[in-house]
């Protein structure tokens, strides 16, 4: 269908030409993605117009427009996207002629079935609007003219957007409340088995968010890989919309295999990986920015106490607190001392890092990024010093993750460890697990962190939480594989052979414990010795109960419970008891009741 046929079939003013033309787009394959968005909103914005022009005419009134609001404003039309149209008029028109006008203008669109969010206001009513109700003003820096008086439009859009930037210090730190308060509702999208694309943190609002942000002059996202996101993220919604025939957000479990061959995609598996890399990326640029803005209007209202402070015009930089060598804290984040010297300094990357997650504080973006750029790779194996600044980072306990993102974000983790992109927002499809396989293993290092002091090696109880399951990253039984991944890496982080078999029994091993103690029969001397045997030692079997605990903790509520964690101690005790050189207890004798006496 060329641009002339959907052109010619929507000046139909009657919705059967709208409805016929826009069926023929949305069934052509060879047109997805943001050009089926674009054509979708201007084949909308044909039939519109022409519903106005010839309401206008009959109704007489002038001086008015239909304005495009939202994401119909920006162009970019889902199948199932609603519509948000307001007409906006001068007041020279009394009400019967207006409220007339647009129902000329609704009632097709409702005939239609289509979802229509609809507002007619003045110009004046627009804007006292957008002042009460943050939500308004949001869809209103989006406001694009479809039809009637084009510079009536423009003159609000305008306003609009000049009252935003002189807001902006009280409208920000409400949008970022809102923007919170959804993220706690919604969950976070890289890491959801049935993610809302839209209200989740790392979602289409927060991307939407971003554009507010820098439409307010303040602060402006990293823009590195964002409009791709963005858009990948709403290719799978269309694709949703397609394949379900409704308006919804949730790609819900059973239709995501439908989602991903419409998307030409493998399987559900990669669908959801795409939808995680796409939501990652939203959700760092909007962490990132949303700490510049704090930064920014901080600096903004110290700013009028200064002038009375300092003298002579001076202003005092931000104090530099330092952490380590070559890395300080200025203004509330990590940076580069001046004295840095990242390109003669290979452990200056994780020197920052732990120092960041010890301290509770984020690294700067500008820091991580000129780490990746500018910082040579670790010699493998790792120096003694990169190796226990790794340590410190995954030991920090929850500001590790933060940091560790900052890092993934950048590419650096799958440089430091190259094993790691295999199971990168690679999701997990037992409902029992909260997170993807790699978040999975930053939270079970966050976990074995509160274990440290349980173990005589907590060096290792932590680098095993981080490598336990890099396994299901290939094909086969993910312990084994995991076995040699964990050796591999152990070598190249530079621990020595004694503590590289340590690591890949703990791997090779990391569900032993747990599965022994539920299925098995702790009573049969067979079952000890076959755990003794399998451990080895004492201090393997101490770092294995803890990495137990923490590897189930980090799954979800469901994996660990104060019964499983009795029956994993009391075959922890036996195993140890075992090794220590005491026999394994047979079966206790069964208490004769008075039923067998008298038999």
């Amino acid at each position: 269908m060329t641009r002339t046929d959907v052109t010619t079939e929507a000046e139909n003013p009657g919705p059967s030409g709208y409805a016929a033309a826009r069926l023929r787009l949305l069934q052509r394959e060879a047109r997805s993605g943001p050009p089926r968005r674009a054509a979708l909103a201007r084949l909308t914005d044909d039939w519109l117009t022409a519903l106005f022009t010839t309401a206008a005419a009959q109704t007489g009134v002038r001086g008015a427009a239909l304005v495009a609001v939202g994401g119909y404003g920006r162009g970019e039309l889902s199948p199932r996207s609603d519509l948000d149209l307001l007409l906006l008029h001068d007041g020279s028109a009394g009400p019967a002629a207006v409220a007339a006008l647009a129902d000329r203008v609704w009632y097709p669109v409702w005939d239609l079935g289509l979802a229509l969010d609809h507002s007619v206001r003045t110009h004046a009513e627009v804007r006292k609007a957008a002042a009460d109700d943050l939500k308004v003003q949001l869809g209103l820096l989006d406001a694009r003219a479809v039809a009637g008086d084009l510079g009536r439009v423009a003159a609000l859009r305008s306003e609009i957007l000049t009252d935003w930037r002189n807001q902006a210090h009280r409208r920000l730190p409400a949008l970022a409340a809102l923007c919170r308060e959804r993220a706690k509702r919604a969950g976070e999208l890289p890491y959801l088995l049935e993610p809302d694309l839209k209200e989740a943190h790392g979602g289409l609002r927060d991307a939407t968010a971003l554009r507010a942000v820098a439409a307010s002059w303040v602060a402006d996202a990293p823009r590195e890989g964002l409009a791709e996101a963005r858009r990948a993220l709403l290719d799978v919604r269309d694709a949703l919309h397609l394949t379900t025939g409704r308006s919804t957000d949730r790609l819900a479990l059973q239709e995501q295999d439908q989602v991903a061959a419409a998307l030409g995609l493998l399987d559900a598996d990669a669908l959801l990986r795409q939808v995680y890399e796409a939501a990652r990326t939203v959700s760092y640029a909007t962490d990132v920015t949303w700490r510049e803005v704090e930064r920014v209007l901080r600096a903004r209202s110290a700013r009028p106490r200064l002038r009375g402070l300092l003298k002579g015009g001076s202003r005092n930089a931000p104090e530099r607190v330092p952490l380590a060598e070559g890395v300080v804290e200025a203004d509330g984040e990590v940076v580069l001392a001046r004295t840095a010297r990242p390109d003669k300094d290979p452990v200056l990357t994780l020197r920052a890092a732990a120092a960041a997650a010890d301290s509770g504080l984020p690294l700067s973006r500008h820091l991580v990024r000129h780490l990746r750029t500018g910082a040579p790779p670790l010699p493998v194996p790792w120096p003694a010093e990169a190796r226990e600044e790794f340590v410190t980072l995954l030991g920090a306990g929850e500001s590790t993750v933060a940091v560790w993102e900052a890092l993934e974000a950048e590419g650096i983790v799958a440089r430091l460890l190259p094993d790691w992109e295999r199971v990168r927002c690679r999701p997990q499809r037992n409902p029992v697990h909260t997170w993807t396989v790699d978040r999975h293993l930053v939270e079970t290092a966050v976990r074995a962190s509160f274990l440290t002091r349980r173990v005589g090696r907590p060096d290792l109880l932590l680098v095993a939480a981080l490598l336990h399951d890099l396994g299901k990253g290939r094909p086969g039984d993910h312990a084994v594989t995991g076995e040699v991944i964990a050796r591999d890496t152990a070598a190249r982080i530079g621990f020595d052979q004694r503590d590289t078999a340590v690591l890949a029994t703990l791997v090779r091993h990391h569900l032993l414990l747990v599965e022994t103690a539920t299925r098995r029969d702790l009573d049969d001397p067979a079952t000890v010795r076959a755990v003794a045997d399998a451990v080895g030692s004492a201090s393997t079997l101490e770092l294995l109960h803890a990495l137990t605990e923490a590897d189930a903790l980090a799954t979800g509520p469901a994996a660990w419970s104060s019964w499983r964690a009795s029956l994993v101690t009391g075959l922890v005790r036996r195993v140890a008891a075992l090794l220590a050189g005491e026999e394994p207890a047979g079966p206790e004798p069964l208490a004769v009741g008075a039923e067998q006496e008298r038999l």
